[in-house]
């Protein structure tokens, strides 16, 4: 297969994974909204699952053709380009002052997880004791998230009022969306990766490194897209909480659930392990840590994330 045959189709399943991303996304807010759900909650939960399906859809079709290298580096990856580039844009142009009890289990979970894969990264290997306990953290995170929905729920100066549903027009619209954006997700995802791997091997550039990179940040346009309309929405809560529970749920869901289909551990490359995984750490804890401290989203973290994220860059592409 010719070298712009590939690239053709390796765009076309980047766009087929954006535009789906963005049907999902609308269906699944339009069902949290006429659900009375709060907005941090529909961030971190509903828009953080659909925003995500794209990653884990990718990663696991990739473990089960084989292509380890990209399963892990796009779930790390896209946690990296999430927090690093997508939350470093957010915190630039909408820092804000937060409740230090809505985000710090979240920001606890992300970072173990984090840490937890880095662990794994020294042993080479993500193993099924690993898998298990970040399954086990992202029980703890969707049963933290339902708590929270409920106390929420409770308190009317701070539930989100319940969108009227218009007529059965809108309904049939939004399940259309949501149906449209899932198929567009699964064929895009299909196309990234089969001809993410045919790209690698052509040009000769390791799978890793399209993982991380080209195949990580598209498939974090959906939380692009999220994001880039939450501030120009002015919602903080909702691009900060999207963010925060897409991480989690690459962290803790993707990884285990690729190594389950490939039937095995899934190996970490030394590569891997010696950069990738302590950089997604890093990023997190300069996203998560000033915060917690000072009950703020500064605009200085925002900067230095995207010079970090524009470092990690630099030594992958040095890297090859």
């Amino acid at each position: 297969m010719e070298l712009a045959v590939i690239i053709l189709l390796f765009l076309v399943g980047i766009v087929f994974i954006v535009k789906g991303g963005d049907y999902f996304v609308d269906a699944a807010s339009w069902i949290a909204e006429v659900s009375g759900i709060p907005k941090l909650i529909i961030g971190a939960t509903i828009v953080s699952l659909a925003t995500t399906l794209p990653e884990m859809l990718v990663s696991v079709m990739a473990a089960a053709k084989g292509s380890v290298d990209m399963a892990i580096g796009n779930a790390v990856g896209s946690v990296t380009a999430n927090i690093g580039l997508i939350m470093g844009i957010s915190l630039v142009c909408m820092p804000a002052v937060i409740k230090r009890g809505d985000y710090l289990i979240k920001s606890v979970l992300m970072l173990a997880a984090a840490g937890l894969i880095v662990v794994s990264g020294f042993r080479g290997q993500t193993d099924m004791m690993i898998s298990a306990v970040l399954i086990v953290i992202f029980i703890i995170f969707l049963g933290e998230n339902i708590a929270s929905a409920k106390r929420s729920m409770k308190a009317e100066a701070e539930g989100a009022a319940r969108k009227k549903i218009s007529g059965r027009k809108e309904i049939i619209v939004n399940l259309v969306k949501f149906a449209v954006g899932a198929v567009g997700i699964v064929w895009g995802a299909d196309l990234l990766v089969d001809n993410g791997s045919a790209l690698a091997a052509m040009v000769g550039i390791p799978e890793r490194v399209i993982g991380v990179t080209i195949i990580a940040v598209g498939t974090s346009l959906p939380e692009l897209i999220t994001t880039i309309t939450a501030i120009l929405k002015k919602q903080s809560s909702l691009s900060v909480g999207n963010i925060l529970g897409a991480n989690i749920i690459d962290l803790t869901l993707i990884l285990p659930l690729s190594a389950f289909v490939s039937g095995k551990p899934l190996p970490i490359a030394e590569t891997s392990a010696r950069l990738d995984l302590p950089a997604c750490l890093i990023v997190g804890c300069i996203a998560v840590i000033p915060a917690m401290i000072s009950q703020k989203f500064r605009r200085w973290q925002g900067i230095l994330l995207l010079a970090a994220y524009t470092c990690y860059l630099f030594l992958t592409l040095r890297a090859v």
